[in-house]
């Protein structure tokens, strides 16, 4: 391997390690990497061992002066490459190299641009996962045993009109309007997900909202001041979740560190047909991982089998069975989605305290 192959390989692989999805250091990936960044800033990525740094700590790793420094991690920020945040444990910023995903890939399309370099991006990552699907259906087994070891990705907040409606105690966390009243920074980003899906060629199928992806605190101010996103207030953000949910979109938090004891730094608004960890689910790549408190009944008398919930289904956990709707327990992730949309409101939504919703990824053939 020549020099220059190695050097895209280490700057790969160390990205890569810099989150936990497990993903190979596959030519297509090389490829998109180099999209995003020159042979300079990939030996300068090297320096992260960890996967985060302070300024102190990067300047005892390289020559680079102040200015050329502070230029060089203003152009990975710009790239999508690394984050600044502050660190609560030391009380100073950060630089955090970021993961292909989530992190780059989120980031990259995260400004809704559509010029040639996102648009070669979009069909980098969508190859990646095609790529990926191949390798863990050939491996599926020992795969999804790996994944068993897994904490939750995501927790599914519910509509919180439907948890209203029937829950006589609903706690804070659980209703989204309380979540957003607790942060005083909120930004609002383009959905990358769905950005994705134009950029392909390939448009939502509900034609969703695509600027409606919130983020909070530290991660939102960061958003802000390097041009990933805007600030807006709490009741736009609110305003935004409604429309959400009238176009049939599932709420999901995003943690930090993926404990739900912490801060929440997300909340997008999913799809079936554009969100990324939905299709990760559907192209038989990873297991729906996530935290859920509720679940939803159907009341059989008031059920009339429009079918209404099964379209609307974002993980096709409810099948019409002599004309009634059934809601399978072990799939249902508690999203509400179903309850909003009954026309006859014969779906009641019930709180089971905090419950990890693991299901299987289709097994394809011929693997």
């Amino acid at each position: 391997m020549s020099e220059n192959k190695k050097l895209w390989y280490k700057a790969s692989r160390t990205i890569v390690k810099a989150g936990k999805f497990p993903m190979p250091v596959s030519n297509t990936l090389i490829e998109l990497i180099k999209t995003l960044i020159t042979e300079e800033q990939a030996r300068f990525i090297l320096n992260f061992k960890k996967s985060s740094l302070n300024i102190n700590q990067l300047k005892q790793k390289t020559d680079l002066d102040d200015k050329a420094l502070s230029e060089m991690l203003n152009d990975l920020i710009n790239n999508a490459i690394i984050m600044k945040i502050p660190s609560r444990s030391v009380g100073v910023d950060v630089y955090r190299l970021m993961a292909p995903f989530p992190g780059i890939f989120e980031f990259s399309l995260m400004k809704g641009k559509m010029g040639k370099k996102e648009k070669k991006l979009a069909k980098l990552f969508d190859t990646i996962f095609k790529e990926m699907s191949v390798g863990v259906q050939k491996n599926y087994d020992h795969m999804m045993e790996q994944y068993k070891r897994f904490p939750p990705l995501d927790r599914v907040i519910p509509i919180e009109e439907e948890v209203e409606l029937r829950q006589e105690v609903v706690l804070p966390s659980e209703e989204v309007s309380k979540i957003i009243d607790n942060y005083d920074t909120i930004s609002v980003s383009h959905c990358y997900c769905r950005h994705e899906k134009d950029l392909l060629n390939n448009p939502c199928k509900l034609d969703a909202p695509r600027e409606i992806c919130l983020l909070f605190g530290t991660t939102a101010q960061f958003a802000i001041e390097n041009g990933f996103a805007k600030q807006i207030s709490k009741e736009e953000a609110k305003k935004k979740l409604r429309e959400a949910e009238d176009y049939g979109l599932v709420h999901k938090a995003f943690h930090i560190h993926a404990d739900p004891k912490d801060d929440i730094h997300e909340i997008c608004s999913c799809c079936k047909c554009c969100c990324r960890i939905f299709q990760l689910y559907y192209q038989g790549i990873m297991p729906i991982l996530s935290l859920t408190s509720y679940i939803a009944k159907v009341i059989e008398d008031e059920c009339i089998g429009c079918g209404t919930c099964v379209e609307k289904c974002p993980i096709e956990a409810i099948e019409l069975i002599d004309t009634v709707a059934f809601v399978n327990k072990d799939k249902c992730i508690g999203c509400g989605v179903c309850a909003h949309h009954c026309p006859e409101k014969a779906i009641e939504f019930k709180r089971t305290g905090p419950r990890k919703v693991f299901i299987l990824p289709p097994k394809k053939t011929p693997y």
